[in-house]
């Protein structure tokens, strides 16, 4: 799996948790006391659950653009040899035809 599956996939497992538990509280056969505050202690956990988002978002973000990086260097390093061989085939084409142009 590559790495932005894998982050998309720990994202997508943290929003989904987040919304099944919120869900789930919901639809739990509790008082309405007993929900309020199981649903204060949730959202209390909002903030850090986000901030865990952010990292993770970042982390990944961080990734792409070394993974970005790389692919540009490996990039302009084959167009600098192809550049190179073009320049050096066109430069033994004109080798070969100067001795058969003097004739």
């Amino acid at each position: 799996m590559s790495n932005n599956n894998r982050g998309a996939l720990v994202v997508g497992m943290i929003v989904g948790t987040a919304i099944g538990t919120v869900a789930g509280l919901l639809v739990a056969p509790r008082r309405g006391r007993e929900t309020r505050r199981v649903l204060k202690k949730v959202v209390s956990a909002v903030p850090e659950l986000a901030e865990d988002l952010s990292d993770s978002l970042k982390l990944q973000t961080d990734r792409l653009s070394l993974a970005a990086g790389d692919n540009w260097v490996g990039t302009i390093d084959r167009l600098q040899q192809a550049l190179a061989a073009g320049i050096a085939a066109s430069q033994s084409i004109q080798e070969q035809r100067r001795p058969n142009e003097s004739n």
